[in-house]
Formats: C-alpha cells, sequence, structure tokens
C-alpha cells in the first residue's frame, strides 16, 4: 500500500479523534496532531497545516456555540491579538523553535497549578485584561503551531465555563488564525498542496466535532475542569518532548 496513502489515513483518522477531544475541551486538536503532521509531512509543512486545520476547527466551534460566546470579549481580544499574530508570523523564521517550545511548555506546565490557586482566591480577570492577554497570545501563535492550550486559564478567568468559553475561545482564536494564515499566504509558504492537506484534514476534525457538543452539556463543571486540567498537562509535556 502506498505510504503517502498510509499518512494520510493514519493523520486523518487522529484527526477525527481530535476533533471530538477539542470540540468537548475547546482546545488540544492541533497539539495531538502536530507531532504526526511533523513526522509525515515535516515541520516547515507542518505549521501553515496547523493554521489551517485551526480555521475549520474554530469554525465548527463557533457554529456550535454561537449563542453562548461572548462578542464583546472576542472584540477586545483580536483588538491587540492580530496585529500581535501577523508580528508573529513575520519573525518566525528568526527565533530559535526548540527555545520556544520550551518556554511554551514549561509556561503552560505552570498554569495548571496557577489557575487552581486564581480560582481558590476566586480572581476574575476584567474585560480590559484580555486586550493584554490578545497581544501575548497573538504574538505566541504568529510563532508556533498551536497556543490553545495557553489561552485556556485567561478565558476560565474571565469567567467562562463550557459553552461560553469553548464558543468564546474558538470565536477569538479563529479571527488569529485567519489573519495567521493570510500572513503565511502573502510571505508564500501556504501553496495549493498545503491548502489541499489542511482542507482535508480539517474535513475529518470538523467531522469530530459535530460529536462533541452532547458530550459538553452532560459534563458536570468539575469534571470539564480536571479534563481540561488533564489535556493541558498531556499538552505541555508534549511540546516539551518536541523541543527536547
Amino acid at each position: 500500500m502506498d505510504s503517502l496513502f498510509i499518512a494520510y489515513l493514519i493523520v486523518c483518522s487522529v484527526g477525527l479523534l481530535a476533533g471530538v477531544l477539542g470540540g468537548i475541551i475547546g482546545f488540544g486538536t492541533t497539539i495531538i496532531l502536530m507531532p504526526l503532521l511533523v513526522h509525515f509531512f515535516g515541520p516547515l509543512h507542518a505549521v501553515p497545516i496547523v493554521a489551517l486545520v485551526a480555521i475549520v476547527a474554530n469554525v465548527s466551534r463557533v457554529v456550535m456555540w454561537f449563542k453562548e460566546i461572548n462578542w464583546r470579549v472576542c472584540a477586545v481580544y483580536n483588538l491587540c491579538a492580530v496585529p500581535s499574530v501577523i508580528l508573529g508570523a513575520n519573525t518566525l523564521v528568526l527565533l530559535p523553535p526548540r527555545l520556544i517550545d520550551l518556554v511554551l511548555g514549561g509556561f503552560l506546565l505552570l498554569m495548571i497549578p496557577t489557575r487552581r490557586w486564581l480560582r481558590k482566591i476566586e480572581f476574575k480577570l476584567k474585560l480590559w485584561h484580555m486586550a493584554i492577554v490578545g497581544a501575548v497570545i497573538g504574538y505566541l501563535t504568529g510563532v508556533v503551531a498551536s497556543t490553545g492550550a495557553i489561552n485556556t486559564p485567561f478565558f476560565l478567568a474571565y469567567g467562562l465555563l463550557k459553552g461560553a468559553f469553548i464558543g468564546t475561545e474558538a470565536a477569538s482564536s479563529l479571527i488569529m488564525f485567519i489573519a495567521k494564515g493570510i500572513t503565511f499566504q502573502q510571505l508564500g509558504v501556504i501553496n495549493g498542496e498545503i491548502l489541499g492537506q489542511g482542507l482535508l484534514i480539517g474535513a475529518f476534525v470538523l467531522v469530530g466535532s459535530g460529536f462533541s457538543k452532547r458530550f459538553v452539556l452532560k459534563l458536570p463543571e468539575k469534571i470539564f475542569l480536571h479534563l481540561m486540567e488533564a489535556v493541558m498537562l498531556i499538552s505541555s509535556l508534549s511540546i516539551l518532548a518536541m523541543a527536547w
């Protein structure tokens, strides 16, 4: 059997499962796919493919949770996130990816106990704080493949949970990834082959996302938060492992 066909079969199958998981907790889809994409298509192709897959995945979450989205948060967040993601995409080739992965992985790992502490003292972010978060996350999103897990503690600290969290984070990330995709296209990083690969894998992620809503609606808040922390832990260790 053709090795390229096997590669697509494996990646698309994992994309289906990643779509279900990402739809339940609001992130994790691209982090799960990233190691496979790097292995089969190489790191230079993997980053733009992930950007395209993320656009498709976030579109599905926006559609599913449209009525729950906090559009004020989305607007304030992207006010600074969009110019930052463009800047990050333009500096992608100038920074050592291994160092960035080490910093991101360590930061994400640290955010698990930090999120619990912030929740314990009932700390809440205000609306204007989301502009600062957008500026930082936007730049990181332009530089690395995925920062969805890093977004999580901040959107939770604003008071968003379950459907409201998933929908608002997805809408905010969608605008960022569209800006990132346009920047990659202008830089000549995205070609017809990469576009086709991203849309194909994204289609399987989209199907997987469609099965997630019923699970989210039935999840108790405590289990939802524990599940998110578990994926954050796995995500941080995966990023650190790839850097190593």
